[in-house]
């Protein structure tokens, strides 16, 4: 379980909040709420106070490497270092699976960053991700440039990943994605969150 205790700072009220290993719960909310602040915070990738745990684990007793690729955040415009795709996995031939249940052609690897779409390269980037083997995954917008065709092919990976124990905690403007996805509904406004049940409107 992912476990929020006052987790705060500038921009974000005291949130407290509770991760089941296995499920979903979905954050909506306007631009600029602050949903982005909080699932930066829980990686803690900028200043924060409050507690944070996994599984018991408090956050501040691991090194931040490790936290975070137990706790993994997923941002809606992925960085890249490198010309390739390819040049960003430890191993591309085991990422080949996932990118083809991703409905992305391995051949991409090959191609210039610069060339591809940004659903592409975000599809890409969720791979990177799932090869680490999160415990938890903090998904911002991870579907918002797709096509229906593609937003499926990610839905399907998530559930698969969420048998087998992987949680997710999801930033999404698509209420039917929340709907099909999370248990739980989060709304984000001026940094305060308040949840309820997936099938109440909030």
């Amino acid at each position: 379980m992912l476990r929020l205790r006052g987790l705060r700072r500038i921009g974000l009220e005291p949130t407290d909040l509770e991760l089941e290993s296995g499920s979903c719960i979905a954050i909506e909310g306007p631009s600029g709420s602050g949903k982005s602040l909080l699932l930066r915070a829980i990686a803690d990738l900028d200043p924060n106070e409050g507690e944070v745990s996994l599984d018991g684990v408090g956050r501040e007793t691991l090194p931040a490497p490790e936290w975070r690729r137990r706790v993994t955040y997923l941002s809606a415009e992925p960085g890249w270092w490198a010309p390739r795709p390819k040049d960003h996995f430890q191993d591309w031939q085991s990422a080949t699976g996932l990118i083809e249940e991703l409905g992305l052609s391995v051949e991409l690897g090959e191609r210039p960053l610069r060339l591809l779409s940004t659903g592409e390269r975000l599809r890409l980037a969720l791979a990177r991700s799932l090869l680490i083997e999160p415990r938890v995954l903090l998904l911002d917008e991870p579907t918002g440039p797709l096509d229906s065709e593609a937003k499926a092919a990610v839905e399907a990976l998530l559930r698969e990943r969420m048998r087998l124990g992987v949680s997710l905690l999801l930033v999404t403007h698509d209420a039917e994605q929340a709907m099909r996805l999370a248990e739980y509904r989060c709304r984000m406004e001026a940094g305060l969150l308040t949840c309820g049940r997936a099938e109440t409107c909030i």
